[in-house]
């Protein structure tokens, strides 16, 4: 079983640009995808111990605040000018990346609950429905972040030019700054 251990987020450095914050995001929610299903897993096994409540707080705030600002971060930088790239294609496939956001927060908005309850040690949920849930939350995952990194990523890029890239990373900075903030205010 995969250790229930959240990874502290990796920071691109100063001198990255905006592309290196979504990938080490993606590269984040890939291990927070396998440390959820880890959890799942040995809930339907074992139960709910101290360290499923302590994986599964980091796992609510994870998905709540950091894969929700990573989303609106590609919303705001990355698909707007594949939107108005003129490539029916490209458009079309974009289109379907938003509305996986779509998808993604209903299956969130499911799952966080359930989460949640872990967390504060309840068990009111059905384990294995739980398990199944999280698997198609990460199936869909997985599949919109190929998608994102071999067609979307790649044309944003050649589309983007250095004063965009800036402010895209200087957005995606100012809240992940605001957020590391918040964070040490509430362990205070």
């Amino acid at each position: 079983m995969a250790s229930l251990q959240i990874p502290t987020p990796a920071v691109p450095g100063v001198d990255s640009h905006g592309f290196e914050f979504l990938d080490t995001c993606h590269r984040d929610m890939a291990q927070n995808l396998v440390i959820l299903q880890a959890l799942a897993a040995s809930i339907e096994a074992d139960g709910i111990s101290a360290e499923t409540q302590k994986a599964a707080r980091q796992l609510c705030v994870w998905f709540n605040e950091t894969a929700r600002d990573h989303h609106q971060d590609e919303e705001k930088h990355v698909f707007p000018p594949l939107l108005t790239s003129g490539d029916e294609a490209l458009v079309q496939q974009v289109e379907r990346l938003i509305q996986d956001h779509g998808w993604l927060e209903e299956d969130w908005i499911e799952i966080e609950p359930t989460l949640s309850a872990i967390a504060d040690g309840y068990q009111w949920f059905e384990p294995a429905e739980f398990r199944h849930a999280v698997e198609i939350f990460r199936s869909l995952y997985l599949d919109h972040i190929a998608l994102e990194e071999s067609l979307a990523y790649p044309k944003a890029r050649e589309q983007l030019d250095a004063l965009a890239l800036a402010s895209m990373q200087e957005e995606m900075m100012q809240r992940r700054t605001r957020r590391s903030a918040r964070s040490e205010s509430r362990r205070s």
